[in-house]
């Protein structure tokens, strides 16, 4: 940045502790290395904090900026993992990616103008989207001059794996689509060949302009049930997290589910046990109360890959209800994010089907409100009669 700038966050410190445990960084901690203790100011509008940086030059409100953004961003990088195919709960990784996001929107604020009238989330989407790349391009085995040649060589992966064509057919196509010469879509084809991607299940990423999409464009429509469960929420993680049940909360799981939890294996739905055949498993239990330790053994397993970061969980808590013909008609509704942080508030009205977020949970997204959302979601479509004193509810990242 240029040296007028300045950087003073006097009367602010970091929110949370980093590297709190031995073996190193946990997501925990780099989804929340920008939040700020105490509360920055409130601006009504995300882009107001960008505006007071630009016209005071003091990146301090370019942190506030970062502490109201940093739920967005972290989303914006698992999704880029996620489509790459990369592991999005590296904590190193992950953290690499978001700086390098970071980097790039301070870069942007140089050239930044509000009165040009277009939001600096929008100025700089293009930016991010080409730090995200470079990282990506970083961790390849081919070596490329710039993030330009590396998109043109995913552009015209892309277009051989999808034509289904010969080489110089896709060449040829390439050559006439981005005005280039056929010399030069060579170039780029070859080296897509020689680069080995590390992505297994993804053989590119990316639609014929070389923009980030969310297809899975492997040519084997070959879907393995345990495959999907143990890349879908991390393996390591899932057996860090079982271990730490006790047996009969491990036995339950795994015979419930009709799934081996260390290995992977799942067998038919068909042969999962029922609770009465948990209960007579577990003598001196009846259906009921299996079906509660059951529940209890989920409950541990989703706090403890909460901590883990490989899932949000949101915690609900019934405050009050009014009750009228024996149905509840009314209630305030209690809810915490990754059971932590202070507690959000949600009256609803049942009869009228209406809900109204009294206060956001502190880990909530102050834009979106997608916990809150999924939280009346949850409890507006639930049966009446079904509805919950206190639970909680699992939200896939």
């Amino acid at each position: 940045m240029d040296t007028a700038w300045t950087w003073d966050l006097s009367g602010y410190c970091a929110k949370y502790c980093f590297l709190t445990e031995s073996k190193g960084l946990t997501m925990r901690e780099v989804e929340r290395i920008f939040q700020l203790d105490p509360e920055p100011p409130a601006l009504e509008n995300m882009n107001d904090y960008i505006i007071e940086a630009v016209q005071s030059r003091n990146l301090r409100w370019f942190s506030f900026f970062l502490h109201h953004y940093e739920n967005r961003l972290n989303g914006r990088v698992r999704r880029f993992l996620l489509r790459e195919g990369l592991d999005r709960y590296d904590p190193e990784r992950f953290l690499d990616y978001k700086m390098g996001c970071v980097l790039a929107m301070l870069d942007c604020l140089r050239g930044y103008d509000p009165a040009q009238g277009a939001d600096f989330l929008t100025y700089a989407h293009h930016f991010i989207g080409n730090a995200l790349l470079t990282c990506r391009m970083q961790e390849e085995a081919g070596s490329f001059e710039n993030v330009d040649e590396y998109k043109a060589v995913r552009g015209i992966a892309w277009l051989y794996n999808q034509s289904g064509q010969s080489e110089q057919a896709a060449i040829q196509k390439y050559a006439q689509k981005n005005g280039c010469t056929e010399e030069t879509a060579a170039k780029f084809l070859a080296l897509a060949k020689q680069n080995r991607s590390r992505v297994p299940f993804y053989q590119t990423i990316q639609d014929e302009n070389s923009e980030e999409t969310g297809e899975d464009v492997s040519r084997d429509d070959h879907w393995d049930y345990a495959e999907i469960l143990w890349n879908g929420i991390r393996a390591e993680a899932v057996r860090e997290a079982f271990e730490k049940l006790n047996y009969r909360e491990q036995t339950l799981l795994e015979k419930r589910n009709a799934i081996c939890m260390t290995c992977g294996r799942v067998s038919p739905i068909s042969t999962r046990l029922t609770f009465e055949e948990l209960a007579v498993l577990f003598e001196g239990s009846t259906a009921s109360g299996a079906e509660r330790a059951y529940r209890k053994a989920v409950d541990h397993l989703a706090c403890l890959l909460t901590e883990a970061g490989v899932l949000h969980m949101i915690r609900l808590k019934r405050k009050s209800q009014t009750k009228r013909k024996k149905k509840i008609a009314a209630a305030v509704y209690l809810y915490q994010v990754d059971n932590d942080g202070e507690w959000g508030e949600i009256s609803f009205d049942f009869e009228a089907g209406t809900a109204e977020i009294i206060r956001l949970a502190e880990w909530d997204t102050t834009v979106s409100k997608k916990f809150a959302k999924q939280a009346i979601y949850h409890l507006q479509t639930s049966p009446n009669h079904n509805l919950p004193k206190d639970g909680i509810m699992i939200v896939e990242i």
